[in-house]
């Protein structure tokens, strides 16, 4: 996407400043897909049968989200347990809303049950929850929003990853302020670092539930490098994989400086298996690395060049490559509107762990490349599923996503 003439290194005007920003705002507007609730259309994806009832619990360091559970001082979180009922006809990667008026549970994802509580009684709910559950059921899945998006649609957007995904454990979601209108991309950064310890604290609680499996990350775009922030604070507290109760960390179109990640993954080291879903169509984050003065966005990495695969096997991370998944004109949520895609995330969250899986594996959303192909390294992590297959092929002619 061409952004003008302007030499890399000189910066921007304040004009063309504020343009750029109010582009990516636009772009970045919600983080919650294009088009709002409608499919995307890659699949003919089956409705379930039956309406289905999600709970989940929810930490907030949104100052205007007081109502949800007791302040803890300035950069403290808030806790809730919110019930959010499905309904019947749902379909794969898509969040069925209203466009005007009040949700109708029939047909529209629909709050049922919010209930505030203290900390205490927050992690108390959640060993209950996992009390008397085995296997991968036990696990929590850590979900962290990126950059324009209100409660309500974090809460809409984890429900749809669960249930799509099949994940049997227990979401969670940690919400930030980050909506605050269309020139609000740089202070956005600003309260997620304000947000960072509040997130550590709470990742280290869930660790600490009595009874739990794995904690899980999935964080999307500016909430990528919320959640790396987070996990490497307690990395350097001496907490790198959680004391054993660290799962997967999957990272869809992170917004993070390489620079940055590369401390970042220096910090967590082995302990951490690290997955990012990249994608050379995302244009609002075309527009972030603008903004930051053609800084590389890690999520806007391509596979394919030579540069950026041999970044990439330094990283020693998990590459899924979504280019050309996405027929939205922006392509920045692909991981949750297609559901090749989310059917993956889910099968991440129910593989077992394999321990030393330190090369590069590249997964071709189109299908291009077989699962567990590498760029570098000794040996090959197991793959996480079959490859994402081609866009034109069915839901039945990819059994092994399911």
């Amino acid at each position: 996407m061409r952004l003008g003439p302007k030499p890399r290194k000189k910066p921007l005007s304040a004009l063309t400043g504020v343009a750029t920003v109010c582009a990516l705002a636009f772009l970045l507007g919600g983080c919650m897909g294009e088009g709002g609730s409608s499919s995307i259309g890659l699949f003919d994806s089956r409705p379930q049968a039956s309406a289905r009832s999600v709970t989940m619990f929810v930490a907030s360091t949104r100052r205007d989200d007081r109502r949800i559970g007791d302040a803890l001082g300035e950069g403290g979180a808030h806790h809730a347990m919110v019930m959010v009922s499905v309904p019947p006809g749902h379909q794969l990667g898509v969040i069925e809303a209203p466009t005007f008026g009040k949700p109708n549970p029939k047909s529209h994802f629909t709050l049922t049950n919010a209930r505030a509580m203290t900390p205490e009684r927050f992690t108390g709910e959640l060993g209950s929850h996992i009390s008397g559950r085995v296997g991968a059921d036990r696990d929590i899945l850590l979900y962290v929003h990126g950059f324009n998006t209100s409660l309500d649609e974090a809460r809409l957007r984890l429900t749809q990853i669960a249930v799509d995904a099949r994940f049997g454990g227990v979401p969670v979601l940690f919400t930030w302020p980050s909506q605050s209108g269309m020139l609000s991309y740089v202070s956005a950064k600003e309260r997620a670092t304000a947000s960072r310890d509040a997130l550590q604290g709470l990742i280290r609680d869930l660790a600490a539930v009595p009874g739990v499996g794995r904690v899980h990350v999935l964080a999307h775009s500016m909430g990528s490098w919320l959640a790396m922030e987070a996990l490497r604070e307690n990395a350097i507290a001496g907490h790198p994989d959680l004391d054993g109760k660290l799962g997967d960390v999957m990272l869809a179109a992170p917004d993070i400086d390489l620079a940055v990640f590369r401390q970042q993954m220096t910090r967590l080291g082995s302990a951490a298996r690290v997955s990012i879903f990249v994608s050379r169509d995302d244009r609002a984050l075309s527009l972030s690395s603008r903004l930051a003065g053609d800084r590389p966005r890690v999520g806007a990495m391509d596979p394919k060049n030579t540069q950026d695969a041999a970044d990439l096997r330094k990283l020693g991370v998990r590459v899924y490559d979504l280019s050309g998944i996405s027929n939205g004109f922006i392509g920045h949520a692909a991981y949750a509107d297609a559901p090749a895609v989310i059917r993956s995330i889910g099968a991440q969250l129910a593989e077992p762990r394999k321990e030393d899986s330190t090369s590069v594996a590249v997964i071709d959303a189109r299908g291009a490349g077989p699962a567990g192909e590498r760029i570098g390294g000794a040996q090959p992590p197991a793959p996480m599923a079959q490859p994402l297959p081609p866009m034109d092929e069915t839901p039945q002619s990819a059994k092994g996503l399911r």
